[in-house]
C-alpha cells in the first residue's frame, strides 16, 4: 500500500504498528502502554475481548503469555488501509497454520495443524495518541471449515477461496 500520509496519519499508523509489535513479541505491558485508561477489544465473531484497562488486560494475559494470540508463521497480508484523524481500519489477508490454540479466533480448539487464509478487518480507534478500541471481523465459518470443523456442503462457505479471492482483487488495486 503505497500513498502519502498526512503526519496525523503517520503517527496514528506508527502507533498501531508499535499496538502490533508488543502483541507479536507477547509484551503484555507494552501493549497495554500503547492504549487509553478505558479502552475494550471485541473479535466480533467470537465475542471475545475485554471492556475497560483491567478487562482488556485480562484478554491480554489470559492469550500472549501461553502462545495463545497468533501462531508462529502468522502472514498478515495488507489489502488496504483507511485512516482519518481518529481511526485506522485495516483489511487484511491473514495467513496461519493452526499449530497453536488461537484463543481469540478458535478458541478451546486444540491445534489441527491445517492452513488458515482469511480476509480479516480491524477497526482501530484512538485519542490522544493512544488506542482506544479494536473492532475485528472475519468470516468464521471459512475458518471452521478450513481446520476441518464445519462442512461447508450446501452452505453459502467457501473456506481459504475466500482469502485467494481477496488477493486477487487486491492485486488489481
Amino acid at each position: 500500500m503505497k500513498k502519502e500520509l498526512t503526519p496525523d496519519q503517520q503517527e496514528i499508523t506508527e502507533q498501531f504498528q508499535a499496538h502490533i509489535d508488543a502483541e507479536i513479541r507477547g509484551d503484555l505491558d507494552t501493549t497495554l502502554s500503547t492504549m487509553t485508561d478505558d479502552p475494550h477489544l471485541n473479535n466480533i465473531p467470537t465475542l471475545i475481548g475485554g471492556i475497560g484497562k483491567e478487562g482488556v488486560r485480562k484478554f491480554y494475559a489470559d492469550l500472549i503469555p501461553f502462545g495463545k494470540f497468533f501462531p508462529p508463521d502468522l502472514v498478515m497480508v495488507p489489502v488496504s488501509q483507511t485512516i482519518d484523524q481518529n481511526q485506522l481500519v485495516d483489511e487484511i489477508i491473514f495467513k496461519f497454520t493452526h499449530t497453536t490454540e488461537v484463543g481469540w479466533m478458535l478458541p478451546n480448539i486444540q491445534p489441527t495443524g491445517k492452513r488458515v487464509e482469511i480476509p480479516l478487518v480491524v477497526i482501530v480507534g484512538f485519542k490522544d495518541g493512544k488506542v482506544t478500541h479494536e473492532h475485528i471481523y472475519w468470516d468464521q465459518a471459512s475458518v471452521l471449515v478450513q481446520v476441518g470443523l464445519l462442512d461447508p456442503t450446501g452452505l453459502p462457505v467457501h473456506g481459504s477461496a475466500t482469502a485467494r479471492k481477496m488477493d486477487e482483487i487486491a492485486s488489481r488495486m
